[in-house]
């Protein structure tokens, strides 16, 4: 029969289109034809579905694995999907899932959102005619391609037994019973030219393995039983009239044990208690989704929809956000939709053509990392992300998501030379799709998830980051920044001598301060690269680097704004983070280290019981400096405002070697000062210098102020005032 022997053909080359077609029970003139596909095969009988007795025996045509038998109309029931099927090797019951397939779908869906619920690999039970049948549907997304079949630990990764079946919306479909959680898999895509490319990890994949394979897994999402409900039910609160103060953390390398990383479920027992400790209210994970290479510390990921299995599974991983939770702890992550690395099993020419990435590589490659850029044009990758946050949100009950690389993303010309990019359809740089789907990504994550936060990382003067999107904002929650970071950073680093010249690096940040919902990020970024360790920034002998390092911090903690800080600073870390490695905990050995850690611990706690240092900080009412001009000193001084404006707190920031002896300053309030941090105190490395513990006020105005302080600042420190009301 001409036609069997060019399905056989097809077949064996793996390019079946529509496998529905042509296999499983098939209707003819007064009679159905059963065709079973078991390449390899000597014989194939039909099992009876009641009492799983051997039945009719199938025909093989001509010994190519196709199998076939005519049966009579009266005679065919719908559930003839059993085989005995016997191979050199022995023989095993097999099911048909050309038969089962329409029964797995039926309730499959498409909302663009949640994607996750339907694409990918789901474990599904089927109720048929009084069983229960279990297996798993994969569907995938590759409109081009030519054929995908289904490949794994069930098949012997043979491309030719499980065709995928096509449709009209570009989505390949099968069902496979009696596969089980924990199988891995792939597919395997030919191209219309008829080319096959390299087995591709799963899009939707929920657990991908780690080299060499990078297979994707099943896994089942509904096993986990969460703890968290007294924490998910709190009511939505407006994070910024709330105390944030972030702790960003590389899971790989924060603490390891017995010579490796720690896993998740280990790090649920070490680090939350330490977080929980020291007082910081979130968590920022750098990315977390998998990715090939550990060397990029997660920022290019293949696998959006699994956690990476290095430290575990995808239970383990909600095991630790759940300790998190548990403990009062929010947890952010941050999320990379703005490239994606060219791996042959990612998404790059995922279906013979570039379906996620922009085709003209002067949109769609990176130059800066050697990556792909999505094609923000296109509805079903704009879904794709979309999905993905919401994904984390849903499954793993993320508190918020750090968008990545944004700047990248809103410029057409980021990174690149003229001549190297092409203008957007008003002949500017701005990529329109990509404001485009920033503004849409947060609308959809802050109506599905009230409680969320969204934050970017954008470096650039873009207006309206963190404004809604009604008011012509992009829509984020906060933004970090980048400019007050550089400008610090580069101040801290300058000998003492000089900082009375660049005093302004200190004082301009003010100047934009309310243009956005700023974090004072202090990431791993600064850490790193040759840029040094926190601490070796700063001039002077080992006690001026401490004391410089105690005084920036306490600055930055009651500066206005959200605060980031990477791991190891708190302790004072010497050497630049190295993902390979531990961070260095021996080094609370020492007394300065040990100091650090301590000053961090105690003015964490400040920052999280002092509401002038977070409940305005968005508000000019907030914050009044005192003395912005004094270059001369190096000394700075303002006012953190509370709600209550009475309840306020005076910081003074003394950033010479030199000790400020009767320096007045002015006071909002008549009466009694107490000085509740000083970063010179002996407990935290500092000198001890003899300063009042408790300051009184008297009625000589001074900066504007009704009132005015005289006291000691102690040298290279960080004071905190407030009046006793």
């Amino acid at each position: 029969m001409p036609e069997l022997k060019t399905l056989v053909e097809d077949l064996n080359k793996a390019r079946v289109a529509l496998p529905f077609d042509h296999l499983g029970c098939q209707a003819r003139t007064q009679s159905y034809e059963l065709r079973a596909w078991f390449p390899g095969a000597i014989q194939v009988r039909r099992l009876d579905w009641l009492n799983d007795h051997p039945s009719d025996l199938l025909a093989s045509v001509g010994g190519s694995g196709l199998f076939t038998r005519q049966l009579d109309e009266v005679r065919f029931q719908p559930y003839l999907c059993r085989y005995e099927v016997t191979y050199p090797s022995g023989t095993y019951t097999k099911m048909d899932p050309y038969l089962l397939s329409e029964l797995a779908f039926r309730d499959f869906a498409h909302d663009g959102a949640t994607l996750y619920k339907n694409l990918g690999a789901h474990a599904v039970e089927i109720e048929f005619y009084g069983r229960t049948l279990r297996g798993v549907r994969f569907a995938v997304f590759a409109p081009h391609a030519r054929s995908v079949s289904v490949v794994g630990d069930f098949n012997q990764w043979d491309g030719r037994l499980h065709p995928m079946g096509a449709s009209g919306d570009g989505i390949w479909r099968l069902f496979l019973p009696e596969i089980e959680i924990g199988q891995a898999y792939k597919f395997e895509i030919h191209t219309q030219q008829g080319d096959s490319l390299p087995h591709k990890t799963d899009p939707f994949g929920f657990y991908i393995d780690q080299f060499p394979s990078f297979a994707s897994r099943v896994f089942d999402h509904t096993a986990y039983e969460w703890q968290d409900e007294k924490w998910r039910q709190q009511p939505a609160v407006d994070l910024l009239t709330q105390p944030v103060n972030i702790y960003e953390v590389h899971l790989g390398s924060w603490r390891w044990h017995e010579g490796r990383p720690m896993s998740y479920r280990e790090l649920a027992d070490t680090l939350v208690p330490y977080v929980c400790r020291m007082g910081y209210t979130h968590i920022e994970l750098l990315p977390v989704s998998e990715h090939p290479f550990t060397g990029s510390w997660g920022y290019q990921p293949v696998g959006l929809f699994a956690s990476t299995s290095r430290f575990g599974s995808p239970d383990d991983f909600k095991f630790f956000v759940d300790c998190c939770h548990q403990a009062g702890i929010g947890v952010i992550m941050d999320w990379v939709p703005a490239h994606f690395p060219a791996d042959g099993h990612g998404l790059a020419n995922f279906d013979g053509t570039p379906l996620y990435e922009y085709p003209d590589p002067r949109k769609g490659w990176h130059p800066e990392w050697n990556s792909l850029i999505y094609d923000y044009g296109r509805e079903h990758v704009c879904q794709y992300l979309i999905s993905n946050a919401m994904f984390w949100l849903d499954y793993f009950h993320i508190d918020g998501l750090r968008v990545d690389a944004v700047a990248s993303m809103l410029y057409l010309d980021y990174s690149r030379r003229a001549g190297e990019w092409i203008p957007n359809a008003e002949g500017g740089n701005h990529n329109l799709e990509a404001i485009a789907f920033l503004k849409r990504l947060n609308e959809t994550l802050y109506l599905n998830h009230p409680r969320a936060v969204t934050i970017a990382e954008e470096s650039t003067a873009f207006p309206g980051v963190s404004k809604p999107t009604f008011d012509g904002g992009l829509g984020f929650g906060f933004k970090w920044n980048m400019g007050w970071m550089n400008d610090t950073l580069s101040y801290m680093g300058r000998d003492h001598i000089y900082r009375r010249y660049h005093h302004n690096a200190l004082t301009f940040g003010m100047m934009y301060a309310y243009s956005e919902h700023f974090i004072l990020p202090i990431s791993h970024d600064e850490v790193v690269h040759g840029k040094r360790s926190l601490v070796e920034k700063m001039p002077g002998d080992d006690w001026q680097r401490f004391a410089n390092l105690r005084a920036f911090t306490g600055y930055q903690l009651t500066h206005p704004g959200k605060k980031l800080s990477f791991m190891g600073s708190e302790f004072g870390q010497y050497r630049e983070w190295n993902y390979q490695q531990s961070l260095d905990w021996h080094l609370l050995d020492n007394p300065l280290n040990r100091g650090q850690q301590h000053f961090t611990e105690d003015l964490n706690q400040v920052y999280r019981n002092e509401p002038a240092l977070w409940q305005k900080d968005y508000s000019s009412e907030g914050f009044t400096w005192l003395m912005a001009d004094d270059d001369q000193n190096s000394v700075l001084g303002y006012v953190r405002y509370a709600n209550d404006w009475r309840n306020h707190l005076i910081v003074l920031v003394n950033l010479t070697p030199v000790p400020r002896v009767g320096y007045r300053i002015g006071a909002p309030l008549a009466g009694t000062y107490r000085m509740i941090l000083n970063s010179d105190d002996p407990r935290y490395g500092g000198s001890g210098y003899a300063v009042a513990n408790t300051i009184h006020s008297d009625a000589r105005p001074l900066h504007h102020q009704a009132q005015s302080l005289v006291l000691n600042i102690p040298p290279l420190a960080c004071v905190i005032l407030k009046p006793g009301i």
